[in-house]
């Protein structure tokens, strides 16, 4: 495509950076094609355990330097690296639909999560703050500051080819850390087009190697990571079962880990619901990124009153999707990541019929003109039960499941019954309903919204969720000092040395 070459990604690429440095390595060779019309965009090397070890090593020196660099200082940089984003968001956009297969929009839209994430974190870096507490001794002063952890490990998921990395990466850097980041293999052109881009402003302001380095790669990095006591936090973005690997790898070596992981997110419509706002958020919501959002509305819980109502106006909103080429403004809905995504899919769907659910808008993949690469699929619907075994996975797909309630502590407790907890939203104009939704009795999520949808989060609020997405928090709010470690200080400025809870040593 003519935008890659201006973003430095050429036929066959190396994988593994320490920033504008590129290394030698013997791994495989992952060949990235496009979901969208199945044709090779290129090809990555990815790293070795040789490369690997270089990656981290210049990681651990440049951390020395960088950690002494003023936070204000370091901000500079983040919003210098917001810039070069701004000047590469078209092509960058473009590469993000092409090799993912979101729509165009959307792929605009993740490099603008990039540039909004690097303003927070610039204004961040003149607030890292701590606090300062009496003491109960006279003569003294007690204060908390933070500090960098040093290496960040960042593992990223193919749905968002960029941007959760930049959500870590930029808090990290301004925070004083170092980070290596191993993309999704699935969407490794995206990683090497941003290292091209972020590389150069390091570059360009004479900084070490090493601050931001990348290792592309299938399992196989990413276990090196969870396991290298170098690397004293991983943050990694993907499904539950991988966090569950990552999880204890890392806790074996009393490390940290922030985890954001599946989602099985539900919309709760009441009876006093504005109905065109629900449809609209429902509809966005599960078909969005083709049902890959880990924010993906995929249960609808609806008051029986007007259920048929609800179904009868989103059945015909379904009816108006236009499925084909992301990079076409004119379609909604583009291709699934990969053919193992689509077996996902029709997999899903016979289970689903199995369990006795019944589909009022069917599904199906599709074949012909303008879908040769195999990986397009119909967004559907079914009407389902929320204990299916289905219903309570989380599929990566388009796949809408629908149920009735009666009361909203029914809808609340069928909202709550899944493994997951990371979006959650109540269509109601309602204030009791609403404040009975956030309240503690309410959505066990870590997002819980009143009318709008589950996905569309915005960065200047802690992202995350509970149960088996992970607990983790990233982006705003004080989601920085999971990067950083906590340090209580107290200072003796008396000329005695009297000692805490009233103890006394006679000598």
């Amino acid at each position: 495509m003519d935008f890659t070459g201006s973003l430095g990604i050429r036929q066959d690429n190396p994988g593994v950076s320490t920033g504008s440095k590129w290394l030698p390595t013997n791994g495989e060779t992952i060949s990235s094609f496009s979901p969208v019309d199945g044709k090779m965009i290129g090809s990555v090397i990815s790293a070795d355990e040789k490369s690997y070890d270089i990656v981290i090593k210049k990681a651990e020196e440049a951390f020395i330097t960088w950690r002494l660099v003023p936070a204000p200082k370091r901000g500079e940089i983040v919003r210098q690296v917001g810039e070069a984003l701004r000047q590469n968001k078209e092509h960058l956009g473009k590469l993000v639909s092409y090799e993912m297969g979101k729509s165009l929009q959307e792929g605009y839209g993740e490099v603008q999560e990039m540039i909004d994430i690097c303003d927070l974190a610039v204004g961040l870096s003149k607030q890292l703050y701590g606090l300062t507490m009496h003491s109960e001794r006279p003569g003294h002063r007690m204060y908390e500051q933070y500090h960098p952890l040093g290496i960040v490990g960042i593992i990223s998921a193919f749905n968002f080819p960029v941007a959760v990395w930049s959500w870590n990466s930029m808090l990290a850097w301004v925070c004083g850390n170092v980070c290596v980041w191993k993309p999704s293999e699935k969407t490794p052109l995206c990683a090497i087009a941003c290292q091209h881009i972020i590389s150069k402003v390091f570059e360009k302001n004479n900084l070490p190697e090493g601050i931001c380095g990348l290792v592309v790669g299938g399992r196989e990095p990413g276990a090196w990571m969870a396991n290298d006591k170098r690397i004293p936090l991983i943050s990694a973005t993907g499904s539950t079962r991988m966090g569950k690997a990552v999880g204890v790898a890392v806790a074996a070596r009393l490390g940290r880990s922030l985890l954001e992981l599946g989602g099985n997110n539900a919309i709760i419509i009441s009876k006093e619901a504005d109905i065109d706002i629900a449809i609209l958020g429902s509809l966005f919501g599960a078909v969005g990124t083709a049902g890959q959002r880990c924010t993906t509305t995929r249960r609808l819980i609806i008051h029986e009153d007007i259920y048929d109502k609800v179904k009868e106006k989103l059945v015909n909103a379904y009816k108006q999707l236009r499925i084909g080429d992301p990079l076409d403004q004119n379609n909604h809905v583009g291709p699934l990541i990969d053919k193992d995504a689509v077996k996902m899919y029709l997999e899903a769907i016979e289970k689903c019929k199995a369990e006795g659910g019944k589909f009022i808008v069917e599904g199906g993949a599709l074949r012909g003109d303008g879908y040769e690469s195999g990986c397009f699929v119909k967004p559907c619907i079914a009407e389902v039960e929320n204990d299916f075994n289905i219903v309570q996975q989380e599929t990566f797909a388009p796949i809408l499941y629908m149920m009735r309630y009666g009361n909203l502590g029914e809808a609340i407790a069928k909202q709550n019954n899944v493994p997951q907890g990371l979006s959650s939203s109540i269509m109601t104009l309602n204030m009791r309903e609403a404040e009975q939704f956030l309240s503690a009795s309410g959505s066990d999520c870590g997002i819980a919204n009143v009318n709008i949808g589950t996905s569309g989060a915005e960065i200047g609020g802690a992202f995350g969720g509970e149960k088996e997405t992970g607990g983790g928090r990233e982006s705003g709010s004080d989601a920085w000092k999971a990067y950083m470690r906590r340090q209580t200080n107290t200072i003796n400025f008396s000329t005695s040395l009297p000692l805490a809870q009233g103890i006394e040593f006679n000598v």
